[in-house]
């Protein structure tokens, strides 16, 4: 058998055409290294390991002995996310195939210990007290979201990045986008799973694109609604909630000064046409003229919705609407696609992988920040009449002082792109190596999306099984919340 070399082991991860041979390659990368015995072994000033190997060995322990009640009651002392530090993100840099074997023993124990509940016949646990229970462990562990940053063009970036969820059945139920992100967004939650299959397959995106076809020009307002049409089906946002169970949320700004942005979907706007809204949320301003958004009315017909208002690229706005979806949809925990070309080669280095440097860069952008914000206020007083002025520094305060990271941050695997490009139409070529790069730069990122998601992921499932009104999660919420 051939011994491969450290930097052949490299190689075959960035020339991997699947994520099955990235992960072979990854597990033959640790081997190598010895970062395997790093898994193996408990130890690491990361996260408190002797508390979570004492909850591993007392679940354990319990379940020999099938004491359900107790395993009830150990659960209830709290199911999370970052118990003992077990979720920090610094524990999946290490090895390239995955964290520490106890990590992630305990979560598939936990995994276990909730079906094992769930579906336990003994009648020593009454059925509402387990349903209480699990709404409870739910509303406590949170959920996930996948947000998608404006990006122009580079939109087939977040195709990849979409195209590897799927197929690794890690798609989050919630997602925003903005821009660019929106048309990706809407497409992921207007299409069923098999759909996704084949929308994602590189052939469907490349469609009639011929080698040569770029246009190094912006794309022509008419170019761009038919191509969204032709990817985003013409639907509200509660129809396409029904059909796929996916909240997709779209990031708009208002066009007029002293007008606020907005977050569309299912709960706030549930009439309005997820096409309008993706409309809205691309028009770059002076590139593209402002949107009215539509609607359909209580007789079905297709009406203004707001029609006083017209809205602009959400990016400027709220690039990525934390807070928002915190408050709408209980998100605690976010994966970000961050190709915004105007924001990469600035915040790239300390989204990814926080160093002294970064928090030195990091110091000197929240001071850079402050002298912006304090110029532009200046001049918008300035501006008596609250014209161009006042609407061009209020966008430079929005830009500048959004937060353009998550938890899990998925950045392309470049940092320089043409400006002058960004919202011209991609040829072929450049399509494929957008989708592709998307696809490889989440790969590494797969393992650690699956542990963090995995308790949330089986309580959605046990709940889906429950037919009490009381139970609430993302693909089911309360009445009283719809109209909160």
């Amino acid at each position: 058998m051939q011994i491969l070399t450290s930097h052949q082991l490299s190689r075959a991860l960035k020339s991997a055409q699947s994520y099955e041979e990235w992960l072979a390659a990854a597990e033959s990368y640790d081997k190598y290294h010895k970062l395997d015995k790093w898994r193996r072994t408990d130890t690491s000033s990361q996260f408190d390991y002797v508390s979570i190997r004492g909850r591993l060995d007392r679940l354990r322990s319990l379940k020999a002995r099938g004491d359900i009640r107790g395993l009830l009651f150990t659960l209830n002392e709290g199911i999370h996310g970052n118990v003992g530090g077990m979720g920090r993100g610094g524990l999946y840099q290490h090895a390239k195939a995955g964290t520490k074997n106890l990590i992630e023993e305990y979560i598939d124990e936990i995994v276990h210990t909730l079906d094992l509940i769930a579906n336990d016949s003994s009648a020593d646990i009454a059925a509402d007290t387990k349903a209480q229970f699990f709404e409870r462990a739910n509303h406590c562990f949170g959920h996930t979201a996948l947000m998608l940053s404006g990006s122009g063009s580079l939109l087939f970036f977040h195709m990849g990045v979409a195209k590897a969820l799927v197929d690794a059945g890690l798609l989050p139920r919630v997602i925003s986008g903005s821009s660019g992100g929106a048309i990706v967004a809407s497409m992921l939650c207007t299409h069923s799973d098999s759909e996704l299959k084949e929308k994602l397959h590189l052939d469907y995106l490349l469609g009639d694109i011929k080698e040569g076809a770029a246009r190094s020009g912006v794309t022509d307002p008419t170019d761009l609604e038919e191509s969204i049409a032709g990817i985003v089906p013409d639907l509200s946002f509660e129809q396409a909630y029904a059909k796929t169970g996916r909240a997709v949320n779209i990031s708009i700004a208002a066009a007029e000064t002293h007008q606020t942005s907005r977050l569309l979907n299912e709960t706030t706007s549930p009439s309005v046409l997820i096409h309008s809204a993706v409309m809205a949320s691309t028009a770059v301003p002076g590139i593209y003229q402002p949107v009215t958004l539509k609607a359909l009315d209580d007789h079905g017909e297709r009406v203004n919705y707001l029609p006083s208002r017209r809205w602009v690229d959400g990016s400027f706005s709220d690039d990525l609407p934390a807070k928002r979806l915190a408050r709408l949809y209980g998100v605690n925990h976010y994966i970000v696609s961050q190709a915004n070309p105007f924001v990469i080669p600035f915040d790239a280095a300390s989204i990814r992988r926080p160093s002294n440097a970064g928090i030195l860069r990091a110091a000197a952008r929240r001071s850079a920040r402050e002298w912006v914000n304090a110029a532009t206020m200046i001049l918008g007083r300035a501006d008596r009449n609250n014209g161009k002025v006042t609407q061009v520094t209020g966008m430079i305060r929005s830009l500048i002082n959004q937060e353009y990271g998550g938890d899990i941050n998925i950045l392309p695997d470049y940092r320089f792109f043409n400006p002058r490009t960004v919202l011209a139409t991609p040829s072929a070529k450049e399509i494929t190596h957008l989708v592709n790069s998307g696809e490889r730069c989440t790969w590494p990122k797969l393992e650690m999306i699956r542990q963090q998601t995995k308790i949330s992921r089986k309580l959605k499932e046990i709940l889906a099984t429950y037919d009490s009104g009381k139970i609430v999660d993302v693909s089911s919420r309360s009445s009283h919340d719809k109209k909160s």
